[in-house]
């Protein structure tokens, strides 16, 4: 029997099946267990948002369930998978990194989270459209005005002036980037994935 925290979750560890690389550490709920087992792809409890989410639903990264194991004392778990792409969403194989090189406190983890909910709305709002939604006018305004809008936040970007409208106007760009990539179906994994093949060279 699983003992869930006061919380109602369950620690659960993540291993690649062939490879035996730990890929992430989650929490469970009873329904995300339930989920999991009842379809072989894992699902997680998000604690930030509070909901089940499958691994994988926007990025296609999947998680096939091939094990699973409790720990003696019942208050944890490990998983054994066969992972298809990144596990991570800052697009590496392992969200777990040596700790000589660790990524500093509230910057890139936090960034990449706002920018996966980003393009989670865009991906949805473009899948069902929705009233009075400038991302909707956007998608409905065709791929060659959508590349303009991409263009024309490039310039403003470019001739910003100060630290405030700079941002303001990176803001404007990497939103309308971000619909651009939708509407041409690539994901930001995708850009990861190249970017981490160039970290190689």
């Amino acid at each position: 029997m699983l003992d869930y925290n006061f919380d109602g979750i369950i620690p659960v560890v993540v291993q690649d099946y062939g490879t035996r690389e730990v890929l992430t550490l989650g929490y469970m709920n009873k329904e995300a267990y339930g989920k999991s087992m009842e379809t072989g792809l894992m699902h997680y409890y998000s604690r930030s948002k509070q909901r089940i989410r499958m691994k994988g639903e926007t990025s296609g990264n999947i998680q096939k369930i091939r094990e699973v194991m409790v720990d003696c004392d019942g208050d944890s778990l490990l998983f054994l998978v066969d992972q298809k792409g990144n596990a991570c969403h800052l697009g590496t194989k392992s969200c777990f990194r040596e700790i000589g090189t660790p990524v500093p406190a509230g910057t890139i983890d936090y960034s990449m989270e706002v920018l996966l909910d980003l393009e989670e709305l865009v991906n949805r709002t473009r899948d069902k459209p929705r009233n009075d939604s400038y991302t909707t006018e956007l998608f409905n305004s065709g791929e060659e005005n959508i590349r303009k809008k991409v263009g024309e936040e490039a310039v403003e970007t470019i001739l910003a002036q100060g630290k405030e409208r700079i941002i303001y106007e990176t803001a404007d760009l990497m939103y309308h980037l971000t619909v651009y990539l939708a509407y041409e179906g690539i994901k930001f994994s995708d850009i990861m994935n190249e970017l981490s093949k160039r970290n190689k060279k």
